[in-house]
């Protein structure tokens, strides 16, 4: 079977359906496409008249509608070209969830980043309506990522997405957009300026065909794309009831890894992300270096461990630290005071505060010794 009636097949089937329709992708996996669409074609009821599905397949122009797609600057991927994904493969063993499974039949993409660089990618997805806190943190982490050379994908929203998105961009780096709708279309209308240049720079991909309106079936299939197509799916802000749960929940059954990002034990828009981190589902995530050493491979871009400022008496031996322990802060005292108050012999405090007057810890006037500035932060 030539790669064209392959991909003119896929085009025909992926107006039959909706995205993700575990029937279709089943039967597709099952028998291929090409043969699917000609046992679909010449299907008949009972009496011998044709089915809806076949009277719908035989007055489909799939030529055409690749053609239209080409001149809105689309074009249709399918398992094989080049350019495919395989790791959305994955999905065959995923099950279903919401009545959504399988891998996609094809990908309409628009913009120049092709869809096999995305392996090592990273999905960043949370809440719409975003705090303050959740899209500083979502653009930060996406800046890191991005800035390392792995794209990022989120699905375009306000809130977690946008920032998501925008975050990449500040590092002129590619991103890419799964939409809900078709990828000749922009949704929510507010982002056209976003979707256009993520078109320019990056990728705007849907499984629905060009055309599609955006439908609460098409955002459940849509999740299982973005998890499908990334490495590790981070969670920035999600409430109790959350799209982006949906996604977490997708990277799990694809034995990706699921990130989350905490926030306030008081706000209902992280209680999502607080109960994947509870129940082990979800690792946690801070910075965008910590995200890099989760997906990065194993001993890779390794997050530094936090540390407190280093002071100037962490550089002390515990002898020095001993006597500067015994150094009054208000009130001078004599050498053989502070020797009976750290426990040790005059001559050794001596020599002790000898060196600990030298680095600018303690300072001496007629009445003795007591702490410095320096010494007392």
């Amino acid at each position: 079977m030539s790669d064209d009636a392959e991909r003119l097949a896929r085009a025909a089937l992926s107006r039959l359906a909706e995205p993700g329709d575990p029937r279709l992708t089943g039967l597709v996996a099952e028998l291929g496409a090409p043969r699917l669409h000609e046992l679909l074609v010449r299907e008949r009821d009972p009496g011998g008249m044709l089915t809806d599905v076949a009277a719908r397949l035989a007055s489909s122009d799939p030529e055409r509608e690749l053609d239209r797609a080409r001149r809105l600057g689309l074009r249709f991927v399918i398992p094989s070209d080049e350019e495919w994904p395989g790791q959305v493969g994955d999905l065959v063993l995923a099950g279903t969830m919401h009545e959504r499974g399988g891998p996609p039949i094809g990908l309409w993409v628009r913009g120049p980043l092709r869809l096999d660089s995305l392996r090592g990618s990273v999905a960043i997805v949370g809440a719409r309506s975003a705090t303050g806190y959740g899209t500083q943190v979502a653009g930060e982490l996406a800046a890191v990522t991005a800035r390392s050379g792995r794209p990022v994908i989120s699905g375009a929203a306000f809130g977690i997405d946008q920032a998501a998105h925008r975050g990449a961009i500040a590092m002129d780096a590619p991103t890419v957009a799964v939409l809900a709708c078709g990828a000749d279309r922009v949704y929510p209308a507010a982002h056209q300026q976003l979707i256009e240049h993520i078109a320019t720079t990056g990728a705007v991909v849907s499984e629905a065909p060009p055309g599609c309106a955006p439908t609460r079936i098409r955002f459940l299939a849509r999740n299982r794309l973005i998890a499908a197509l990334s490495r590790g799916t981070v969670v920035v802000e999600a409430a109790a009831r959350s799209g982006a749960l949906n996604t977490a929940g997708w990277a799990a059954r694809l034995n990706r890894l699921v990130l989350g990002v905490p926030g306030p034990v008081t706000s209902p828009l992280s209680q999502g992300v607080h109960h994947l981190l509870r129940q082990g589902a979800a690792s946690l995530v801070t910075s965008g270096q910590e995200v890099l050493e989760m997906v990065g491979e194993s001993g890779a871009g390794l997050a530094a461990e936090p540390r407190g400022e280093t002071r100037a008496r962490d550089r002390l031996s515990s002898r020095h630290r001993q006597v500067l322990d015994a150094v009054p802060v208000a009130h001078a005292a004599p050498t053989d005071s502070v020797a009976r108050t750290a426990g040790l012999g005059v001559v050794e405090v001596r020599s002790a505060l000898s060196y600990l007057l030298r680095t600018g810890l303690v300072v001496q006037d007629d009445d003795g010794w007591r702490l410095a500035a320096l010494a007392q932060t």
